[in-house]
């Protein structure tokens, strides 16, 4: 899926290139994809955008007169791409804004499951659908990074993960934080200290910071992450293969002797961690 890095940068390439011409035509959209009907895409019809903002992993476009806004969610295989004039595109996209230089904004989606979706929101409505996420995760301070982990006790794998306490980190640079911080996927949030809460705060933004810089570049997974899919991989750090822990919807990876003590962490839903 997606996360803060890969959308921000995406986000940056698209802005200039949406608010360049007024809309000609919005649609048609898939019916699994477009999650609202009132008011109706061809309300865009005419409108311009006034570029491409972010939020969490969220693209957000708004009219140029603020009236209504565009929002997209890739979820895990849905990609937004500006087709230029002329230039070749999806048959069939997901979704399909095009302008009236002839270039268009496509949504595609690869896969069976079609779980991307696009909304067409006024401002008030736009607010409640984004009022459950919690603080952007690139903006966190150590006292932001403290507070949270005091909020509740979770395994600081899934407390990553949550959007509505940490915006835009999903699990593979969950995977790629944790290692950087040197913390099991596995430690409950109020059992980590003041030196580790430090660490976690760094690693976040760095990161998250590294990761945009390496997908503004057009780095690919294998080029970006340093544990995430990366089984049997020796550790950038100390050499010992990365190991993993799978789940139904998401797979964790980690070190062994760098994050867990040599320590080999169990699917939970078969065994605990071993002692």
């Amino acid at each position: 899926m997606p996360e803060l890095p890969e959308v921000e940068a995406w986000r940056r390439q698209l802005d200039p290139l949406v608010k360049k011409v007024p809309i000609e035509k919005a649609g048609p959209a898939h019916i699994a994809t477009l999650k609202t009907f009132d008011p109706p895409v061809s309300a865009l019809d005419g409108e311009g955008f006034k570029g491409v903002e972010r939020r969490a992993k969220r693209f957000l476009l708004p009219t140029d007169d603020e009236e209504l806004v565009v929002m997209v969610h890739l979820m895990s295989a849905g990609r937004l791409k500006y087709i230029p004039p002329h230039g070749k595109g999806a048959k069939t996209p997901m979704f399909r804004v095009r302008f009236t230089d002839g270039g268009e904004l496509q949504l595609t989606e690869a896969g069976p499951k079609k779980r991307a979706g696009v909304w067409l929101l006024r401002p008030d409505a736009l607010a409640a659908e984004l009022e459950h996420l919690g603080p952007e995760a690139d903006r966190l301070t150590t006292e932001d990074v403290a507070r949270i982990l005091a909020s509740d006790s979770r395994r600081l794998h899934s407390m990553l993960r949550d959007q509505r306490l940490i915006a835009g980190i999903g699990r593979a640079w969950a995977n790629e934080i944790l290692w950087s911080a040197r913390l099991s996927p596995y430690q409950l949030s109020t059992q980590v200290d003041d030196e580790e809460t430090e660490r976690l705060a760094t690693a976040i933004h760095d990161e998250l910071a590294r990761g945009l810089e390496l997908r503004l570049q057009g780095a690919n997974d294998a080029k970006t992450y340093r544990v995430h899919n990366k089984l049997g991989a020796p550790c950038e750090r100390c050499g010992t293969p990365l190991a993993r822990v799978d789940f139904e919807e998401h797979t964790i990876y980690y070190c062994p002797t760098c994050q867990t003590g040599g320590r080999t962490l169990k699917d939970r839903r078969l065994s605990r961690l071993l002692k």
